[in-house]
């Protein structure tokens, strides 16, 4: 007798944006559902500037992730332009993300901030929406008031609490969005991770590290860009400018001798030779462009996405 043939499944695909505040742990959630650390983190808010695509694939699912900057009041050009990305990225996406954090004592109402960014989304748009750091919570039954609070305040698609820096709740998030996506051909292939080339990531990696290594003042004036990338023996020879916005700055950056620097340099280095596969060689400098967050033109040859008007191109 021949056996019976075993049903296909059908593959679900959709595309999710993650929004949320600065600092509530968006791009560390990227990188706990990709397993691959795309979105570069630091202890600063504001880190991620831009829209990161990363792609979680099974073979009858496809979830097409956007981390985005954390919607905040822009006191400049720059920051007017990340919050744009969030906003486009949450427009377009067939489901949101939205994530918020706890600390060590839940509050038994809704952040006033969170409030009002989800009074801007799009009439009937399907929310999820993630309670991050439940780490920090020493008795699980502490979040039930919380938990109550926020199904009170919005009408979330699903509520789930999650932990991304252990990577706890992951699996719950994955499965609630399976349910949220819709049959249909796979937009990337199995194998792609991110839609941003490898160029973008080495430049990010090396701004990770000065975020990571410098003082309060230093990092939201900070931009790196690649400036030459070359093959001498079969080994990429990348180099870098690390912009500052003041001489104080780029002080701070080569720190005494060079030797922050030189530390950045080779922190960054590793994150970019586990990314490529192979070893390369960086070179960093570092350049004063005084307020160059506010000049459009600057802006967009640095990668921002303004033209001189001010709009994105």
């Amino acid at each position: 007798m021949p056996r019976p043939k075993t049903a296909t499944p059908k593959t679900r695909v959709a595309t999710v944006a993650i929004v949320g505040r600065p600092n509530v742990g968006k791009s560390t959630l990227l990188n706990a559902l990709i397993g691959q650390p795309l979105a570069i983190t630091s202890h600063h808010p504001q880190t991620t500037r831009e829209r990161i695509l990363g792609v979680y694939t099974e073979p009858a699912l496809q979830l097409v992730f956007t981390d985005t900057p954390g919607m905040h009041a822009a006191r400049n050009r720059l920051g007017s332009y990340m919050n744009q990305e969030a906003e486009t990225a949450a427009a377009g996406g067939d489901i949101i993300v939205f994530v918020t954090e706890t600390g060590p004592k839940p509050r038994d109402a809704m952040n006033p901030e969170d409030l009002a960014l989800l009074q801007g989304f799009p009439p009937g748009a399907r929310v999820v929406l993630v309670i991050n750091k439940i780490d920090l919570v020493k008795a699980k039954a502490d979040l039930f008031p919380f938990l109550e609070a926020c199904g009170k305040a919005y009408p979330f698609t699903e509520i789930i609490p999650v932990s991304a820096k252990k990577k706890d709740g992951k699996d719950d998030l994955v499965e609630a969005l399976r349910k949220l996506a819709e049959v249909g051909p796979k937009l990337y292939d199995d194998e792609t991770l991110s839609d941003r080339p490898t160029r973008f990531f080495v430049a990010e990696f090396v701004r990770e590290q000065v975020l990571r290594k410098t003082r309060e003042e230093v990092p939201h004036g900070v931009a790196v860009v690649v400036e030459r990338w070359s093959d001498v023996k079969g080994m990429p020879h990348i180099e870098l400018a690390v912009i500052v916005d003041k001489e104080s700055h780029k002080k701070i950056v080569i720190g005494h001798g060079g030797a922050l620097l030189k530390d950045i340099g080779t922190r960054a280095r590793q994150k970019v030779e586990s990314l490529v596969g192979q070893q390369v060689h960086l070179k960093i400098w570092v350049r004063v462009v005084p307020r160059w967050y506010e000049s459009p033109a600057k802006l967009a040859e640095l990668g921002y996405g303004l033209g001189a008007s001010g709009e994105e191109s």
